[in-house]
């Protein structure tokens, strides 16, 4: 009676170069996006107007033979390799959301904008041999005026 899996078995040794090759090729990202505020701005005189609101920005990367997911303000994903997107998710999606103000509102340069309730959302498309998270970063737009 033979064992299936015996060290010297070709399935095991197949398996065991899967694993090794995976754990040598592997990424891993994690995402998580915590920011500082050092300054502390109240919006509670007349001396503001908003300029759009719920402008959204979004970034999305695949990854072949992983998993992925996210909580609160973070993403993270553990995959073999990364086939599309970027590895910034947070900052690209910060890049889209600016791009998508640009087109709502005139020339954004020189101006004196801000986001203010800016929310972060995360999903994962998981399937068995690609996985793909999506980073969206919401706010509304203020602009200080005199």
């Amino acid at each position: 009676m033979t064992r299936f899996f015996s060290i010297a078995s070709a399935p095991f040794r197949f398996l065991l170069l899967v694993v090794l090759a995976g754990s040598l090729t592997g990424c891993f990202s994690s995402g998580a996006f915590f920011s500082g505020h050092l300054t502390d701005v109240q919006l509670q005189n007349d001396n503001y107007e908003i300029v759009a609101t719920n402008v959204e920005g979004t970034a999305t990367a695949g990854y072949l033979l992983g998993i992925s997911g996210g909580l609160g303000p973070s993403t993270t994903a553990v995959a073999v390799a990364k086939v599309s997107g970027d590895d910034s998710l947070y900052k690209t999606a910060l890049e889209n959301l600016w791009a998508n103000v640009e087109t709502q509102t005139e020339n954004a340069e020189g101006r004196s904008l801000a986001l203010i309730n800016v929310r972060y959302d995360v999903s994962a498309l998981n399937l068995i041999v690609y996985t793909q998270p999506t980073v969206t970063v919401r706010a509304d737009v203020v602009e200080f005026i005199e």
